[in-house]
Parts: structure tokens; C-alpha cells; sequence
């Protein structure tokens, strides 16, 4: 695994991957649920960097849920696929983050899929919204200040549909 770059790097390295045999089904590639689990995996990486991952739930009993994602699978990844993942923030408010996240191919460099993501800030007594305490509200703002000159990812906010709907 390659080392993280700086946490306000744009887009953020969120670390490395494998396909392994348990995530390849019987069409030979890798199964949706587990462009999810990867995809999930590569988040944790990045949240215990903002330091907002599992030790921040044990120290603070606040977490992020997932509101919402959209995947897209782009190009297949198959047995042993070396993946590459990074993440993007968007926009952010006080309690929610909307961010976009790219698994590449670790070595040949192609966009494999991407998944586009709104979190919610929550407190897990109450099990409801609540603000992020200020030292992530400042990262937040400082990584969506990094993040604001990179283009908009392709993709974002793409709609699902067959095309116009009949009259």
C-alpha cells in the first residue's frame, strides 16, 4: 500500500485494494455489492484520516450515515485487479456531506466506477442529525476550499432514465 498524501490533497488518495476471489461472481468479474464494499472500505481509509472513522464514534458516540449513493460500473474489474481509490468533496453544510469517490485500476489507471455519496452527521444517543463539533467543520471547509478548483467529476448528479416520459 502507498502511502497517504496530505490530507487536503485534491482529490484525496483514499488507499489501495484487490479483487479478491469472494468479490468475483459467476459472470467472471466482480460483483456489484462489492464495488459497494470497496467503495465503503476506501471511505473508512479516508474518514480515519479526517479523524471522524471508528475511534471518533468509541471517543464521541457521533458517526456518519449514508443518505444516498449512486455507483457506476464503468469498465469491469476481474480476480486480482489491483484497485485505486480517491475522494472528492463536493459541498457541505453543518451536519452533511455530499462527496464523489473514483475506483480506478491500480495498474493500467482506468476509471472503474465512481460512486457519489450524501452523508449525514448523527448522533448515535439521540439518533438524530446533529452538527459536526467545529474541528471538522474547519477540515470540512478547508478540504472543500482545496477541492473547489477541481472539476466536476463526470458523472455527478447524473439521473437514471430511459428518456422523456411519454405523454
Amino acid at each position: 500500500m502507498t502511502t497517504p498524501r496530505p490530507i487536503l490533497d485534491a482529490p484525496l488518495d483514499c488507499g489501495e485494494a484487490t479483487v479478491l476471489p469472494e468479490w468475483v461472481d459467476y459472470n467472471g468479474h466482480m460483483n456489484v455489492g462489492y464495488y459497494n464494499l470497496a467503495f465503503d472500505q476506501a471511505l473508512d481509509r479516508a474518514f480515519d484520516r479526517f479523524d471522524c472513522g471508528k475511534a471518533y464514534v468509541e471517543r464521541t458516540n457521533h458517526s456518519f450515515f449514508v443518505l444516498e449513493t449512486h455507483v457506476r460500473y464503468l469498465r469491469e474489474v476481474t480476480l486480482g485487479d489491483p484497485l485505486a481509490f480517491n475522494f472528492q468533496l463536493i459541498a457541505r453544510d453543518a451536519k452533511r456531506l455530499h462527496y464523489f469517490c473514483e475506483m480506478r485500476h491500480g495498474r493500467d489507471g482506468f476509471l472503474s466506477a465512481t460512486s457519489e455519496q450524501m452523508a449525514l452527521h448523527v448522533d448515535l444517543g439521540q439518533r438524530r442529525a446533529a452538527p459536526m463539533p467545529p474541528h471538522l467543520d474547519r477540515l470540512f471547509a478547508d478540504l472543500a476550499t482545496a477541492h473547489a478548483p477541481l472539476p466536476r467529476p463526470d458523472g455527478l448528479g447524473r439521473v437514471m432514465s430511459l428518456g422523456p416520459r411519454a405523454a
